[in-house]
């Protein structure tokens, strides 16, 4: 008999963690559901980053964090980086590096100490690439590329890993719209997959493509719920001061200014 997966992709409990001696996340309890998209949104300072870099491991904090049904502090780092991939705000890579590779560096976590790439991991770099668009510019470095090509190669890096959860933060900076429409494309087929997608998004409009939804207001969460439900589209025109109104278009839930 097979283990089923946990149906929890990843848990947050009495999460508390800040700058120096400001508090920024309250005492947070989150719970995301495996094999879903979850968009995390918010006004500016509700503490949406400081949450998803928690939830990758990569900021202080007190509180537990599950990831698959496993302590995140208590699984080796290597382990975490095959499971967990992660996409910041405003990474930086060395601009002599090649695309090619910044993708390949996706692959670390599956290859041992001082080898080389394996065909595996090639065949995934090469896959990545070509899923956002980026395959043509192989060979060019990085440093080459404009703020949103080189998003979609940072992306292509992150999908590279073939992690069984991936977390992004504000992942659309510097896309222009139909690289906005590829960028879904790409976030329904690792859905397809069973793939847990995580992202914070200033776009509300397309956070509403997602799932489920995180609303996020002074380092607290104020709702949770499916993106299609009118309790949700309340608390989303509620935390941002119904300065927006969520309304029917074309089959999908937009927002529009009020």
């Amino acid at each position: 008999m097979t283990n089923a997966a946990p149906s929890i992709a990843i848990s947050a409990s009495s999460i508390r963690a800040g700058v120096g001696n400001v508090e920024i996340l309250h005492g947070l309890d989150l719970h995301l559901p495996t094999g879903r998209w979850t968009s995390i949104v918010g006004p500016n300072g509700a503490g949406k980053s400081t949450l998803l870099k928690v939830l990758a491991g990569l900021m202080p904090h007190t509180g537990t964090v599950q990831l698959l049904g496993h302590d995140l502090h208590r699984l080796a780092q290597r382990e975490r980086a095959r499971q967990l991939a992660w996409l910041g705000q405003n990474e930086s890579s060395g601009d002599d590096l090649t695309v090619w590779d910044v993708a390949l560096l996706g692959r670390l976590p599956h290859q041992a100490w001082l080898a080389g790439p394996s065909a595996k991991d090639l065949a995934a770099a090469e896959m990545a690439l070509r899923s956002t668009q980026a395959w043509d510019w192989r060979q060019r470095s990085l440093g080459q590329l404009s703020g949103g090509e080189r998003q979609r190669v940072l992306l292509a890096r992150a999908l590279a890993v073939q992690a069984q959860v991936l977390l992004m933060d504000e992942p659309l900076a510097n896309l222009d719209p139909p690289h906005q429409a590829d960028w879904l494309g790409v976030v329904r087929c690792l859905l397809e997959t069973g793939v847990t997608v995580v992202s914070v998004l200033h776009e509300i409009s397309m956070a509403l493509h997602a799932d489920e939804m995180v609303i996020m207001a002074s380092g607290r969460v104020t709702h949770q719920g499916a993106c299609a439900d009118a309790a949700t589209h309340r608390a989303l025109e509620a935390v941002f001061d119904h300065r927006i109104s969520i309304h029917p278009l074309a089959g999908q839930w937009v927002a529009l200014p009020n």
